[in-house]
């Protein structure tokens, strides 16, 4: 399973209902440190099908769900499990970084 698109309108069924973590990279065409975390992010989530699903929400495109998680910096990767924050990270990151950012919840 690949990345899914994150919208107001799927956010809930897709992130708040997932009975798996979810890790939501929230980001920007126009922004770089995104661009460089985007492989890293599609490789993670190839690595960990069934265990753990992966979400991108464009803020340009989803202010009110940027806005709700108070998202002011990007990129900025939360980790949603059992339809709560339970971590997050700001900035681009090497796929080893992001293996231990999710490591403790799937």
């Amino acid at each position: 399973m690949s990345e899914v698109t994150l919208t107001n309108a799927n956010f809930d069924a897709e992130v708040l209902k997932s009975n798996v973590p979810v890790l939501v990279d929230f980001w920007a065409v126009w922004c770089g440190p995104c661009k460089m975390v985007a492989p890293a992010v599609a490789k993670l989530a190839e690595n960990h099908v069934g265990k753990l699903k992966v979400g991108k929400v464009n803020v340009d495109e989803q202010p009110e769900l940027a806005e709700k998680f108070n998202i002011s910096s990007i990129p900025t990767l939360a980790l949603f499990k059992d339809g709560k924050v339970v971590n997050q990270r700001i900035g681009a990151v090497s796929l080893a970084a992001l293996e231990s950012f999710v490591a403790e919840y799937i």
